[in-house]
C-alpha cells in the first residue's frame, strides 16, 4: 500500500464516491475493516517519535471520524432512497387494509357457556378419548350385545379383543368416573360423538354434553330443578319447556325434555312455534351403579345428555345443523363479539 500523508488521506475520503451499495461496501473494506487503512495507521503509532505521537494521533482520529461520518451518511441515504423507490406511487393518505376480527366458533361459544352454567352449581368437567371399548360404551350401560338400542347407535366398530368403537355418547366418561371414584360425583362431560343420523337436524358426528350427579338421596326432583336452572340461564327466564316420559337402557325413570322454539315452515316460509327435543335424562339405573362398583342401596343419581349443536340451534334460531360444519364466513361472522 502506497504511503500517503494524512491530508492526502483526508482528501481521498472527501472525494470517495458513495452513491451505490457496492461503493459503500468497497469504502468500508478500504478504510474501516480490520485490514483497512485506518487500523493500519493506528498500528504505526508505536513507530512515531514520542514528541510527534500526540499530533499524529489527533490527525488519525480526525481521519477516522470523517470516514465514519461519511460512511453512515451515505448508508442512510441509500437505505432511504430504496424505501422511497419501493413505495413509489403509494398514497399514504388512503385507508389502510382492514383487519378482520376473529371469533370463537358458535359451538365453542355454546360449549363454554354450558360449562360455565353447570360450574356455577358445583359441576366439574371430565373429558376422555373418542375411541372406547364395548364395555364402557354399551355393556356397562345396560346395553348388552343383543339389545335393540344398539341398532340406533352402532357406528364405526372394530372387532378386536375387546371390541372398540367410536363412542356414540359421552357416557363412557361417566362409567370411568364411577369406576375410579366413589360418590359424591357431580360432573359434566362435553365431547365429540358419532352416530348414523343424517338429515337437516342431525349429523353423523356432533358434540354432546352429558351430566352426572351421584350421591345419597338424589331424586328426580333434583334432576328437574337442575335442568330448569340450566334452561333459564341459557335461554332466559320464561322459556317454555316440557318433560315427556321416555326410555333409555341406562336410566329408570327416564324422560325427554323439549324446548319451544321458532321453526321456519317449509311451505309458508314463516316462523312458527314448535317443540324441539333437546335432551334425554333420568335416574341412573341401579344396575349401572352396580356395574361400576357403587352400592345402589346407598346411592342414587341422575344423568342427562344433550347435543351442543341442538342447544346452539335453539339459542341462535338456526334451522340446519350443517351450517356449523361448512366454514362459511358469512355465517361465522355473525358470532363476532359473542
Amino acid at each position: 500500500m502506497e504511503e500517503k500523508t494524512i491530508p492526502e488521506y483526508l482528501q481521498e475520503v472527501e472525494e470517495a464516491p458513495l452513491s451505490t451499495k457496492e461503493q459503500l461496501e468497497n469504502f468500508r473494506l478500504l478504510w474501516l475493516s480490520k485490514k483497512g487503512i485506518l487500523p493500519n495507521l493506528f498500528t504505526k503509532m508505536k513507530d512515531i517519535a514520542a514528541d510527534k505521537r500526540k499530533e499524529f494521533g489527533q490527525e488519525i482520529n480526525r481521519l477516522k471520524e470523517l470516514a465514519e461520518q461519511k460512511f453512515e451518511a451515505a448508508r442512510e441515504h441509500i437505505e432511504t432512497s430504496a424505501i422511497k423507490t419501493k413505495n413509489a406511487g403509494l398514497d399514504i393518505s388512503l385507508d389502510g387494509m382492514p383487519i378482520n376480527t376473529g371469533s370463537l366458533h358458535p359451538l365453542t361459544i355454546i360449549r363454554n357457556r354450558m360449562v360455565d352454567i353447570f360450574a356455577g352449581i358445583g359441576f366439574t368437567v371430565a373429558e376422555d378419548v373418542d375411541i372406547v371399548d364395548d364395555w364402557h360404551n354399551f355393556t356397562a350401560l345396560n346395553i348388552p350385545t343383543d339389545h335393540p338400542a344398539r341398532d340406533m347407535a352402532d357406528t364405526f366398530f372394530i372387532s378386536q379383543n375387546p371390541d372398540i368403537v367410536l363412542r356414540t355418547h359421552t357416557s363412557p366418561v361417566q362409567i370411568k368416573l364411577m369406576e375410579t371414584q366413589q360418590p359424591p360425583i357431580r360432573s359434566v362431560m362435553p365431547g365429540r360423538v358419532y352416530r348414523k343420523d343424517s338429515d337437516a337436524t342431525h349429523s353423523p358426528n356432533f358434540h354432546q354434553m352429558e351430566g352426572l350427579y351421584v350421591d345419597e338421596g338424589v331424586s328426580f326432583s333434583d334432576l328437574k330443578q337442575t335442568l330448569f336452572y340450566f334452561v333459564e340461564e341459557m335461554f332466559g327466564e320464561g322459556t317454555e319447556i316440557r318433560f315427556r316420559p321416555s326410555y333409555f337402557p341406562f336410566t329408570e325413570v327416564s324422560a325427554e325434555m323439549d324446548i319451544l322454539w321458532k321453526k321456519v315452515n317449509s311451505q309458508t316460509g314463516k316462523e312458527e312455534p314448535a317443540w324441539l327435543e333437546v335432551l334425554g335424562c333420568g335416574m341412573v339405573d341401579p344396575n349401572v351403579l352396580e356395574n361400576c362398583g357403587i352400592d345402589s342401596n346407598r346411592y342414587t343419581g341422575f344423568a342427562f345428555g344433550m347435543g351442543i349443536e341442538r342447544i346452539a340451534m335453539v339459542k341462535y334460531n338456526i334451522q340446519d345443523i350443517r351450517l356449523f360444519y361448512e366454514n362459511d364466513l358469512r355465517f361465522l361472522r355473525q358470532f363476532v363479539g359473542e
